[in-house]
């Protein structure tokens, strides 16, 4: 019988490899395993499920530094406390196009984590595909997110082979 790869001072297989790398990618958005596959059935490429995760409501308010965590993220945009060009938006899933203006409700921004924000917002560095207005709490969808932006870009290609199976 012959031993199996990926046990303790033992490398891990390619399969092992392309799991952990699902597992932590899935993780760190806070997805499901159905919800995250399809983001990988429609995104073939590398940029395209970059783009998909990364214009994601909760993902923005946290990238823009809105929340500290983007389970926290989530549950802001769940309670409702965020507006999308001026509609409500209660869908964490919800994904923003070029152009879009994320505003915290204006009910919403007397409370605790909104309250002194706009200080917080001054000193955060956004990435480059949008712009955040601290005064106003909100935030401009500039461009599309693109892989070099991101944290995960050298994640995705083994995710889609491993999807590809």
């Amino acid at each position: 019988m012959p031993k199996r790869s990926g046990g303790p001072g033992r490398p891990k297989s390619e399969y092992g490899t392309q799991f952990h790398e699902k597992q932590e990618v899935k993780k760190s958005y806070g997805l499901r395993e159905k919800q995250f596959k399809r983001y990988f059935t429609f995104g073939a490429s590398p940029e395209s499920v970059v783009e998909l995760l990364e214009s994601r409501l909760d993902n923005i308010v946290y990238r823009a530094g809105f929340a500290i965590t983007r389970k926290f993220a989530r549950q802001l945009v769940s309670h409702g406390h965020f507006k999308v060009n001026g509609k409500n938006v209660d869908i964490p899933s919800y994904r923003a196009k070029i152009g879009d203006e994320i505003s915290v409700h204006p009910l919403s921004q007397s409370i605790i984590p909104f309250k002194d924000l706009s200080i917080t917002l001054k000193k955060h560095e956004p990435p480059v595909w949008f712009a955040i207005d601290a005064d106003k709490l909100s935030i401009r969808i500039l461009s599309a997110p693109k892989v070099d932006d991101s944290f995960i870009s050298s994640s995705i290609k083994p995710i889609i082979e491993f999807y590809s199976r």
